[in-house]
């Protein structure tokens, strides 16, 4: 199978709002707005500062995504890259299609010098879990704590 790796662009928004919305639910059983989403995914698409997305492509067909943003390190003078939104469709899971997409962005963060990869995920999601630690990811001591407004 051949899949290809590239940038987003704003023709991908309504896949990847989709994909989006597939995760929130299979996921977590959230029911997201698909206006919020497809406008959030859009002004991310229109505006690099706030997000890249990367696209897998096979048969010219999307068929997993994921999104990156950036937080700067003060302690290793250096930018973060988050990766956030990681879907794959059904019918291309366990095919490759994460570890390519993880592949072209860590090679990327790496040319651009970044400090390093992070990302969160459902603590519940173990095969989520398997497959990161399987890529050389590791869990860390940190707790994820929020407070969320609007959405």
């Amino acid at each position: 199978m051949n899949i290809n790796i590239r940038q987003a662009v704003i023709g991908d928004c309504e896949a990847i709002a989709q994909g989006n919305i597939r995760m929130a639910q299979e996921t977590e059983g959230l029911a997201l707005k698909p206006s919020v989403v497809g406008e959030g995914v859009r002004r991310a698409l229109e505006d690099p500062a706030k997000a890249l997305y990367f696209v897998a492509e096979v048969g010219g067909e999307v068929a997993g995504m994921l999104m990156i943003t950036h937080e700067w390190s003060d302690w290793r003078n250096g930018d973060i890259w988050w990766i956030q939104s990681v879907y794959v469709w059904p019918e291309f899971r366990r095919r490759g299609v994460f570890r390519a997409l993880f592949e072209h962005v860590r090679t990327a963060a790496l040319e651009s010098h970044a400090a390093g990869l992070r990302l969160y995920v459902e603590a519940q999601n173990d095969t989520a879990l398997r497959t990161y630690a399987s890529l050389g990811m590791q869990r860390t001591s940190y707790h994820l704590m929020e407070q969320v407004w609007g959405g």
